[in-house]
């Protein structure tokens, strides 16, 4: 917890204006920050006209809440915002407190949500139109400059009728916002950041979500596609904590789930054979081997190197078996 010292130094406005002047431009567009009721992960998610906006714009941390801030961006209110709601503060209070020492706060959009689902948003009266801000059950979604001013409209509906986990139906709010006219200005980057609802100590493992897209012609596109890939490395992951408990079977199930979720990445198919080749499925992991070794011939300079590391039973046959298929 903060102290008071601590939370008088927040809350000066020094703390706030990090910057004694307000930005030339708008650097960032719309936003939706939210909490799932049911696994009680929070996240944050942005497509702007501006390079890396997911630098500026997206703060969030595991336990404690989740920040947007942009228009005339101010960083500091993601730092500040999560110190407060970390020291006890609802996301409301959090945002009041901030808002009251911003000498700018006119320029400012900015969206909060805590731990506990309680949601904060300001849109600034000097906010470039189209600007504004909708909020419902533990979320908020906020745009400025838009094309028009059905954006945010559009992004709370699809938040709340898409089915999916939190990244998921984040997602589908960016999308939506895109086919309402988006950006004024047009696309360039987007980010998605999902944390934990509780932190387990380990600040370094606590993202469930972590995607950025700093520069494309197609942000939410390369993003969807980012999207697919990290669930299908999620799969590998489960599968690598399953063997490192001797679980053979669960293990291949996750690699079996990554292969069909993306099978054009060679790696996947590749970690997927060699523990069906472990596991004594020998014959079955060959076909799998001859794609991966057709595919990319660096696999086979890597698999004798396997044995060491104890990846791969120390047996000769079996390892002149797996590399034949690559003959």
């Amino acid at each position: 917890m903060l102290t008071t010292l601590a939370l008088a130094t927040i809350l000066t406005p020094s703390a706030v204006a990090a910057t004694p002047e307000v930005p030339l431009r708008p650097v960032h567009t719309y936003s939706i920050v939210a909490r799932d009721p049911e696994t009680g992960e929070m996240g944050v998610a942005v497509q702007s006209h501006w390079f890396s906006v997911g630098a500026t714009v997206s703060w969030a941390e595991a336990g404690v809440g989740a920040v947007a801030t942009q228009s005339f961006v101010e960083p500091s209110y993601g730092p500040l915002g999560l110190a407060l709601m970390r020291a006890g503060k609802t996301a409301p209070e959090a945002l009041k407190a901030l808002l009251a020492a911003d000498a700018h706060a006119p320029v400012r959009q900015v969206a909060m949500v805590d731990r506990h689902g309680n949601v904060a948003v300001h849109t600034g009266g000097s906010c470039i139109a189209e600007a504004g801000h909708q909020t419902g059950d533990g979320f908020s979604v906020q745009a400025n400059m838009m094309e028009n001013d059905t954006v945010w409209g559009a992004m709370a509906k699809a938040y709340e009728s898409t089915k999916g986990d939190l990244a998921e139906r984040l997602m589908a709010a960016l999308e939506a916002a895109q086919a309402e006219g988006g950006d004024v200005r047009g696309k360039q980057s987007a980010a998605i950041l999902v944390v934990p609802g509780k932190s387990q100590g380990a600040p370094w493992a606590e993202r469930v979500v972590d995607l950025r897209v700093d520069d494309s012609a197609e942000p939410l596109v390369e993003m969807r596609r980012l999207l697919k890939v990290h669930r299908a490395y999620a799969h590998m992951n489960e599968g690598d904590a399953h063997m490192t408990e001797d679980d053979v079977e669960a293990a291949m199930a996750s690699y079996a789930a990554a292969a069909e979720m993306y099978p054009e990445m060679a790696e996947i198919r590749y970690w997927q054979a060699i523990t069906m080749a472990t596991a004594g499925k020998v014959e079955e992991s060959l076909p799998i081997f001859r794609e991966v070794f057709t595919a990319e011939p660096r696999w086979l300079k890597l698999t004798p190197r396997l044995v060491k590391a104890g990846l791969l039973p120390d047996d000769p046959e079996l390892l002149k078996t797996i590399l034949s298929a690559g003959e």
